[in-house]
C-alpha cells in the first residue's frame, strides 16, 4: 500500500519492507516511548512545575494555589499531568507503529477523527482558562481593596466587602457572557429573555429590590457601623451585621432584631456611638424650701467625683421646672464609649452620689405631696376625735 501524500515525510517508513525490520522498528519505538514516559517525563513535569512556581505563582496567585493545594495537592497535579502526557505519548506511539506497518488508511481515519474533536477540546480548554484567570483576578482585586481600605479612612471593612462582592459578580458575569459567545450562543435572545424575566421579578419582588437599593445607599452614606449603638424608629440596640438586604442588631433584652434596609432608610435614625461620647440626663426634685442654686452646686460637685463620668465636658445642673411637689433639677453629664451597660452604670453612680450629697447638706428630696383645702362656706374640714366624741373645726 502506497502512502497518502498527506503524510509527507512519514513515507520514510516505506523503506522498511521486511517483517523483521518492521518488527524491530516497532519494538524500538515502543521501548523508547516506555522509557521516556516512565523515566524522563515525570522529571520534566516536576521541573516545569518548579519553574512556574518560581516565576509566575506569586502574591495573590500564591494564595489561590495554596488554597487549591488543600484539596488538590501538587503531587496530585503532577500525577495528572504525567498521566495526560503519557496518554498523548501512547497515542503517538500507536500511530507510529501503524505507520511502520503501512496502515495509512487507518491512521488517516484516526487523525481525521481527532482533528474534528480538537476545536471542541480547544473551546473547553479556553473556557476553563477564562474562569481560572477570573478566579486569579478576584484575588488581585481582593488584595487591592485591602490595600485601599488600610490606607484610607473613607472606606470601612463593610464597604470593602460589598464592593468586592459586586466586582466579583460583574467579573464572573462578563466571563460567562464571553464563554457563551465563544460557544456560539445568541446573546441577543438571551438578553431579551433576561429583560422580560427582570421585569417580572421586579414587579413580584418590589420590596426586596427596594431593600437592595437601600443597602447600597446605606453602604455609601455610612450612618452607622457594626458595633454602633443606634435607635432606628422604635427599635434600639447594637448593630451586629449589615447586609445588602437587611440590618441586624441586638437589643438590650438580648433579642435579635432584623430590619429591612428600606425600613432603615425611611426611619428616623439616632446613632449614639458615632461621636464616641454620649450625654445623659437625670432629673431630681428638691423641696420648695431649699435653695436651688446651692442644690445645683452640691449636685455638680458630687457628679465631678464620679469616676464613670467625663470631666470634660464637665457635669452641669440646671433648674428645669416647677413640679407639683418639688423644684426639679436636671443633671447633665457625659460618658465615653457609649453602651447600654456604661449608661446604666453611670446613671446609677450619679444618682447615688447626688442622693448622698443632698443628705449630707440636708437638702430634702420630697415625696409627692397634695395640699387639700375646704370651701369656707361649707365649714372647712372637720376632724373627728373619736375618744371624746367632739368635733374640731
Amino acid at each position: 500500500m502506497s502512502a497518502p501524500s498527506s503524510f509527507g515525510s512519514l513515507t520514510v517508513f516505506d523503506g522498511i519492507t521486511s517483517t523483521d525490520g518492521r518488527l524491530a522498528v516497532s519494538v524500538g519505538i515502543i521501548v523508547a516511548a516506555v522509557v521516556f514516559s516512565q523515566l524522563a517525563l515525570p522529571g520534566l513535569v516536576s521541573l516545569g512545575r518548579r519553574l512556574v512556581a518560581a516565576t509566575i505563582v506569586r502574591g495573590p496567585v500564591r494564595n489561590r494555589v495554596d488554597r487549591l493545594a488543600k484539596w488538590a495537592p501538587w503531587w496530585a497535579t503532577e500525577r495528572l499531568l504525567v498521566q495526560f502526557f503519557q496518554a498523548v505519548l501512547t497515542v503517538g506511539t500507536a500511530i507510529g507503529v501503524l505507520l511502520v506497518w503501512g496502515q495509512y488508511d487507518l491512521v488517516l481515519g484516526a487523525v481525521t477523527a481527532l482533528s474534528l474533536s480538537v476545536p471542541v477540546l480547544g473551546q473547553i480548554g479556553i473556557t476553563i482558562l477564562l474562569f481560572i484567570l477570573a478566579w486569579i483576578a478576584v484575588d488581585f482585586l481582593d488584595s487591592w481593596l485591602d490595600h485601599v481600605t488600610e490606607r484610607s479612612e473613607q472606606f470601612s471593612k463593610h464597604q470593602e466587602e460589598i464592593a468586592f462582592r459586586v466586582i466579583q459578580i460583574v467579573l464572573f458575569t462578563g466571563v460567562s457572557l464571553g464563554a457563551l459567545t465563544m460557544w456560539g450562543i445568541d446573546l441577543g435572545g438571551l438578553l431579551v429573555g433576561a429583560g422580560f424575566l427582570g421585569i417580572v421579578v421586579g414587579i413580584a419582588a418590589q420590596q426586596t429590590l427596594g431593600s437592595l437599593l437601600a443597602g447600597f445607599v446605606l453602604m455609601f452614606s455610612r450612618p452607622f457601623e457594626i458595633g454602633d449603638w443606634v435607635q432606628i424608629g422604635e427599635e434600639e440596640g447594637i448593630v451586629t451585621d449589615i447586609t445588602i438586604v437587611n440590618t441586624r442588631m441586638e437589643n438590650f433584652d438580648g433579642e435579635m432584631v432584623v430590619l429591612p434596609n428600606d425600613t432603615v432608610s425611611n426611619s428616623t435614625l439616632i446613632n449614639r456611638s458615632m461621636k464616641g461620647r454620649l450625654r445623659l440626663r437625670v432629673e431630681v426634685g428638691i423641696d420648695y424650701d431649699a435653695d436651688p442654686e446651692h442644690a445645683q452646686d452640691v449636685a455638680v460637685d458630687a457628679l465631678s467625683d464620679v469616676n464613670q463620668l467625663l470631666s470634660v465636658p464637665r457635669p452641669v445642673a440646671v433648674t428645669s421646672r416647677l413640679g407639683d411637689s418639688a423644684v426639679v433639677l436636671e443633671l447633665r453629664f457625659w460618658i465615653d464609649k457609649p453602651s447600654a451597660r456604661r449608661r446604666a452604670k453611670a446613671t446609677s453612680a450619679a444618682v447615688r452620689a447626688v442622693k448622698s450629697a443632698f443628705e449630707a447638706e440636708n437638702i430634702k428630696i420630697p415625696y409627692p405631696q397634695r395640699e387639700l383645702t375646704g370651701r369656707r362656706e361649707a365649714g372647712g374640714f372637720r376632724v373627728i376625735d373619736k375618744s371624746s366624741g367632739a368635733d374640731d373645726r
